[in-house]
């Protein structure tokens, strides 16, 4: 329960503790968020129970590049264009889950949402421990997410570590979409306008 700078080191060490298992806070392009491995039950279990969520919620995802996100879910050639439009960014693409992940981060449909961010440290942190991580907001459900390190320790002090990658900006959230037979479909309104999306599929 301790906070530190998302550099090489504190980077290194932020993977270790993901990969035992841990929960830590991280500065994602918008707040602050929660890391664990998607990998392991244990992890994200930790998360709903840290953020006093019900389970049950499907939790988006960060990756470090698309190679990476494309390990996480199964992209086809329209889900690549988009990525390869609006990544680095706040869009959230929504595909079928791969094997690799546990049920508890996937939506009812067996999708998950993934998103390679602009936040350097985000992607960092993703590429530090080689798979996606998980990228909830910071905070315990029903309060405002943490913008700062200092605050995420405030709201959550039984994370197991806090990246320090400075003031996150706020603002709102990644837009999240979803690529349905007949389009694209708007899962939720975010940082990237809608408009654009439908724009970018004309």
């Amino acid at each position: 329960m301790r906070i530190v700078p998302a550099d090489a080191a504190g980077l290194v060490e932020a993977a270790a503790r993901l990969r035992g298992g841990g929960v830590i806070a991280f500065p994602t392009d918008t707040v602050y968020g929660l890391a664990a491995d998607p990998r392991q039950a244990a992890a994200v279990a930790r998360i709903f129970e840290l953020k006093g969520r019900r389970d049950g919620v499907a939790l988006p995802l960060i990756a470090a590049d698309l190679a990476q996100a494309e390990a996480a879910g199964r992209f086809d050639d329209r889900g690549r264009r988009l990525a390869e439009a609006f990544w680095p960014g706040p869009l959230s693409i929504v595909v079928p889950a791969g094997p690799l992940l546990t049920p508890a981060v996937l939506a009812a449909d067996l999708t998950v949402a993934v998103r390679v961010p602009a936040d350097e440290t985000a992607r960092a942190l993703a590429a530090t421990l080689g798979f996606c991580v998980t990228a909830t907001s910071a905070n315990p459900s029903g309060h405002a997410p943490a913008r700062t390190a200092a605050e995420a320790l405030a709201l959550l002090p039984k994370v197991d570590l806090v990246l320090d990658g400075g003031d996150a900006p706020g603002g709102p959230p990644s837009t999240i979409v979803a690529l349905g037979a007949d389009g694209p479909v708007l899962i939720r309104a975010g940082a990237v306008p809608w408009e654009r999306v439908v724009q970018f599929f004309e």
